[in-house]
């Protein structure tokens, strides 16, 4: 791996410009306190992108996984300038370990600084879209990565505590310091916090917002995780060998300081159970549903949820046993499903989606009544393009318990006696298994014709009982429900999206480092004989 000398250096310059086009604001309105202006029932862009203070600090926290010195956590700040001094502002943050080893959003766009280390670019279009409207943007480096110190530990205290650190800190209750070293402030912030973020971003929101995080005021994980046992297990059944520290490895890829996080990986490796598949207390670690720390009895933000229905990433149990315990627990909830894989709605439902979360921040940071929180609270794609809106997920209609026949039946009323069997063929593709021509490496139990159309709501579920004689005493099951008959559906290919020639801007630009404009997305549609709805697997002992 590529890695280059922490640099250090004092930012000598700020741009103090003036933008001699943007609206008119009171400063007797921005000295009692209010940073915003309203257009139309929502925060209008009237600070100058251009001249907005950008900053790196470190926050200094404790080694909590035991893997060397005290960390230091770097948080790139972009804010108005206008502001600076005169009204304090709320924060949008997305903390991610991969802002110099993968990219964000669908171009994977990194963080870039310039040659004294100051930001230049900050991944994604928060920064362009919210802070012409009177927030700050903080991109937070998690432990173990980019330009912080420390070791990652897949969802455990390392990565959840680094976050938690830089919320500390714009809250007044935590140290930081500049690249010169001096000790500095986040007295510009008014400490009401909004984490966002997909995939790992939007996990680390799941878990510092389960540790009850003062400050924290509402997250939006998008096709995150909410127990990393359900990420890498299913039900005992591994999806891979060695994955914590083989993530946590990865992630730490062109980070800007080189510390040896070997031990801490092989301690990953020698406590991460792979042989049994067991939910452990190394699992329970990283569970922020009913964890050892962490927990969602714990969570006092808000939580705006966002998943698509055919993730097969972070596969949709994370989402749904995450929303239901929050709402077992009153916690304010808002949710939207889609009809594609593993993929930021920016990139599914754009306009939409940008109008949305604006309402949401405007009322969550900054408590302007605009209504969303009286919507429905519930938005989902039941087919491509068709959107159906609820009080609640699932609906809470009845229940209906359907029975596998012998004769390959699905139906109403009790099963057949007896049982049924097949020969397990470890290189059957899941789309020989789907098929319904006859197969002896599987069962295959169909309603038939539906006569009308069928809604399912929330999550199947499945009871079997199961002999076998796997090599060794060890074998597995998969299940899935399938959707039979020809439709125009969303491919699974490239989760479902393609990225188009043209482009849309949101937001204003600095440069063409930064310039606010993202290629469009569209959905890869199809003709297809059928559709896998939801799967599921098991490990099988003897």
């Amino acid at each position: 791996m590529k890695t280059d000398k922490f640099l250090i250096a004092l930012l000598s310059v700020l741009l103090v410009l003036v933008c001699p086009g943007a609206s008119a604001y009171s400063l007797e309105e921005m000295s009692a306190g209010q940073a915003y202006v309203l257009d139309n029932g929502v925060t209008a862009p009237i600070y100058n992108y251009k001249a907005a203070i950008r900053e790196s600090v470190w926050v200094g926290v404790p080694d909590f996984n035991g893997c060397g010195s005290p960390l230091l956590v770097a948080a790139d700040i972009i804010r108005p300038h206008e502001l600076d001094g005169i009204a304090k502002v709320p924060v949008i943050t997305v903390a991610s370990p991969y802002y110099l080893c993968l990219g964000r959003g669908n171009e994977l766009e990194m963080k870039e600084y310039d040659a004294q280390g100051n930001p230049t670019k900050f991944p994604l279009f928060y920064d362009n879209y919210f802070v012409p409207r009177g927030y700050a943007f903080v991109a937070v480096d998690m432990a173990g990565t980019a330009r912080s110190t420390g070791c990652s530990d897949q969802g455990a205290a390392s990565d959840l505590l680094s976050v938690k650190a830089v919320i500390d800190w714009l809250n007044g209750k935590a140290g930081a310091v500049d690249r010169q070293g001096n000790s500095v402030r986040a007295d510009w912030s008014n400490g009401m916090v909004g984490m966002i973020g997909k995939s790992y971003d939007g996990t680390l929101a799941n878990g510092v917002a389960a540790m009850g995080v003062p400050g924290l005021k509402t997250i939006v994980p998008i096709g995150a995780i909410s127990s990393w046992y359900d990420y890498d297990r299913y039900q005992n059944l591994p999806f891979s060998y060695n994955y914590p520290s083989y993530l946590s490895d990865y992630v730490a890829g062109n980070r800007k300081i080189e510390i040896d996080c070997g031990p801490c990986f092989a301690n990953l490796d020698a406590e991460d159970g792979d042989e049994t598949g067991a939910y452990t207390e190394f699992w329970a670690a990283r569970d922020y549903r009913a964890g050892l720390t962490t927990d969602s009895s714990q969570v006092n933000a808000s939580v705006f949820i966002i998943h698509g229905l055919q993730d097969d990433n972070v596969k949709t149990p994370n989402f749904a046993r995450w929303w239901n315990l929050l709402g077992d627990y009153h916690v304010e909830r808002k949710l939207w499903l889609t009809r594609v894989g593993h993929v930021d709605p920016f990139d599914a439902d754009r306009d939409y989606w940008v109008q949305t979360i604006h309402r949401w921040f405007d009322y969550q940071l900054f408590g302007i009544e605009n209504g969303i929180d009286r919507e429905p609270a519930v938005r989902v794609e039941n087919a491509p393009g068709q959107w159906v809106e609820a009080k609640d997920w699932p609906r809470r209609e009845h229940e209906v318990r359907l029975s596998p026949k012998a004769d390959g039946r699905l139906a109403l009323g009790p099963g057949s006696k007896g049982g049924l069997s097949w020969v397990n063929n470890p290189t059957q593709t899941e789309a020989t298994a789907v098929t319904a021509e006859k197969n002896p490496n599987r069962l295959l139990f169909t309603t038939g014709l539906l006569t009308r159309d069928l809604r399912i709501t929330g999550a199947p579920e499945l009871e079997l009982e199961i002999t076998h004689d796997a090599v060794g005493g060890v074998g597995q099951v998969g299940v899935e429900l399938v959707d039979y008959g020809a439709a125009e559906r969303v491919l699974s290919e490239g989760e479902g999206v393609s990225t188009a020639a043209t482009q849309s801007c949101w937001g204003d630009d600095w440069s063409d480092i930064d310039d606010a404009c993202y290629f469009d997305v569209v959905r890869r549609m199809g003709h297809t004989p059928l559709q896998v709805l939801s799967r599921g697997w098991a490990r099988l002992d003897t």
